[in-house]
């Protein structure tokens, strides 16, 4: 097995693009192990809705980036505080789903720091009731990863703004809170240490060897290059991160003073606006019909409502409501 090193990269809309790449591309007779750490932002599962899982509005005050990866499973919050892990092998057809046998290397190092780590569930690692690893798989053409998150020093507290948090999924489990549903492993570890050394003593571990002795597959030039295109090509395209949703509806509601109550009706297919209807006890000059024919097709995201609105007069429609509040309406924000 051969270590990749992705330079200190926090961007994950990059390195995503390296797992993806070494996956598809890097010699298949090696397998892989990849750390990466990224910078706050939210990642999404292949088969997730985004506009259902992430705050718009938070994403959008904070600067998250919103990426969507290949595997499934559901959306989860990054920041610095949290190391990631991808294991790229060969899939010999008894080894998706056996989360077990690529977490066993992880939870091995974490019991050799003192903290007592076990695979439980389905893809969790946990140490007692406290949940401090998830994991997911993908694979494609005889090759697979099986990556996973370790909550090393994260700002839970931001999960609980950053995402639409499914209470009935928390309550199920009889928990009151994320923040009492996880750990940070510094609170578990019986020496205080930093990020830095937490990376080199699992792979020191992992290896067998000191970590600046790691077997190491270094990225060329080329690599790089074919990286950042599959970078563009997916994980910075918008049509990947938020068009792949599935068909959604989405209603919202809202009385505005001044103005009445607004009811919207929206379809949304492939991120656009498939169908709208806009209903209330609103008074307007204009046929609101015509508002929802301007609207209909454009992209569902905060840029392109308001450049399809640019031109239009509000005040025709619902009186005195401003673009902003029909906007956020929109939007669910």
């Amino acid at each position: 097995m051969l270590f990749i090193h992705n330079e200190g990269i926090t961007d994950p809309r990059i390195n995503l693009a390296i797992e993806e790449y070494a996956l598809r591309h890097l010699p298949a007779e090696e397998s892989y192990l990849l750390f990466y750490i990224n910078e706050s932002s939210i990642i999404i599962g292949k088969n997730q809705n985004t506009l259902e899982e992430i705050n718009p509005e938070y994403v959008k005050e904070n600067n998250l980036h919103v990426v969507r990866r290949l595997s499934g499973g559901g959306a989860v919050y990054h920041d610095l505080g949290n190391l990631n892990f991808s294991f790229i092998t060969q899939d010999d057809g008894n080894s998706f789903h056996n989360f077990q046998k690529f977490t066993e290397p992880v939870v091995a190092a974490l019991h050799s720091l003192g903290v007592e780590a076990a695979l439980t569930g389905r893809n969790d690692i946990q140490v007692g009731e406290r949940k401090i690893s998830g994991n997911a798989q993908f694979a494609t053409k005889g090759r697979m990863f099986s990556h996973g998150t370790l909550l090393f020093d994260s700002e839970i507290e931001n999960v609980v703004s950053a995402l639409r948090v499914n209470a009935d999924k928390i309550q199920s489990k009889g928990i009151k809170s994320i923040r009492s549903r996880v750990a940070n492993i510094v609170e578990l570890l019986k020496e205080p240490m930093l990020m830095e050394e937490f990376r080199a003593k699992l792979l020191t571990f992992i290896f067998g060897v000191d970590a600046d002795k790691v077997p190491t597959y270094i990225l060329t030039e080329e690599d790089w290059v074919r990286i950042h295109a599959l970078s563009e090509e997916r994980y910075q395209n918008w049509d990947w991160n938020y068009g792949k949703s599935p068909r959604s509806t989405v209603q919202n509601s809202k009385r505005f003073e001044g103005v009445g109550t607004l009811d919207v009706r929206l379809d949304i297919e492939e991120g656009h606006v498939k169908q709208i209807k806009i209903y209330g006890d609103y008074f307007g000059a204009g046929d609101v019909a015509e508002l929802e024919g301007i609207l209909q097709g454009c992209r569902y995201e905060e840029s392109a409502i308001r450049e399809r609105l640019a031109d239009i007069e509000l005040r025709r429609y619902f009186g005195t409501l401003d673009q902003d509040s029909f906007v956020a309406l929109l939007l669910m924000a």
